[in-house]
């Protein structure tokens, strides 16, 4: 069950924006030959090797901002950040990228029945499936023929951070199976990450599973590199992602409690930072942004 509180709120990219970039895309990333499998389970055993030599992961325990909901100049000590994928990177810092990759922005949802009305998860009578928290629809990732097609689309959002000079991108909404009403199950989303791990080593870029602690071995079998986890104090489930990524976890807390709870079990391992639950840039009325 999905019991957790919202998630903070997401820069959504502009849909004439959004026309624009996969226009321009599509051309380019049409050939899928670099992407690992298509079968609908992912491996469970030993994390496959990555030739890549420039893709370098950020370092345990760097100090953490979390500015998806808009950019701003990071604090003294802040060694890594993650921003929308609209967003330009920070000069001079580790920079992610963050990717909505199971999930369409609500402001997009036009564009995805305009163009790719089948790419979208749909329940009985024909509607799309919808995480009702951000009232985002859920990406199909249930066959093989439809994720290759994703990862087509999202491939290119990669590709941009790459271009942009990001060093890594978070894809968020690992765990959309939870949101699907039975009509996706964890292997669907294993599956497409797989693909979406090729297409962002392919490019350079270390790729951090976003969420889903149950799957963190599997994640990490499957060649994500690190972790972005939102409120694994919170709710008891930051040992999962520390275990399996050798503490280079980046944790997102929303609430007091949950903040303190990672601090005093996590705090001198992991990245943990606490941001008010619209991530508001500094300077905006209700920022909030603390750390252990």
């Amino acid at each position: 069950m999905y019991d957790r509180i919202p998630r903070p709120l997401r820069s959504a990219l502009p849909a004439l924006a959004l026309v624009g970039v996969l226009a321009a895309s599509a051309a380019g990333c049409a050939a899928t030959g670099d992407r690992q499998g298509t079968g609908d389970s992912a491996p469970s055993s030993t994390r496959p090797p990555t030739t890549e030599a420039q893709v370098v992961p950020p370092e345990p325990h760097v100090g953490f901002d979390y500015q998806i909901g808009g950019p701003y100049p990071p604090a003294p000590g802040v060694g890594a950040v993650s921003r929308d994928r609209t967003a330009k990177p920070a000069p001079g810092l580790y920079n992610i990228c963050y990717v909505n990759a199971f999930q369409a922005q609500p402001d997009a949802l036009d564009w995805w029945q305009a163009n790719h009305p089948d790419l979208l998860l749909r329940d009985a009578t024909g509607s799309p499936v919808i995480d009702e928290d951000w009232d985002e629809a859920l990406l199909d990732v249930s066959t093989p023929a439809k994720r290759e097609r994703l990862a087509t689309i999202v491939g290119a959002w990669i590709d941009s951070c790459a271009a942009d000079g990001y060093q890594a991108v978070e894809a968020d909404n690992l765990d959309s199976y939870e949101r699907s009403q039975g009509r996706l199950a964890p292997e669907h989303d294993l599956a497409f990450a797989r693909l979406l791990v090729a297409r962002a080593h392919t490019a350079g870029l270390a790729i951090g599973q976003k969420n889903a602690a149950d799957l963190a071995e599997r994640g990490r079998s499957l060649g994500f590199d690190f972790a972005v986890a939102e409120e694994c104090g919170q709710y008891e489930e930051c040992g999962p992602y520390a275990t399996a990524y050798d503490n280079r976890v980046l944790v997102i807390e929303y609430e007091a409690a949950g903040f303190r709870r990672a601090c005093a079990t996590w705090g001198r391992t992991l990245s943990i930072v606490l941001r008010d639950a619209d991530v508001r840039p500094a300077g905006e009325p209700g920022h909030l942004r603390r750390t252990c």
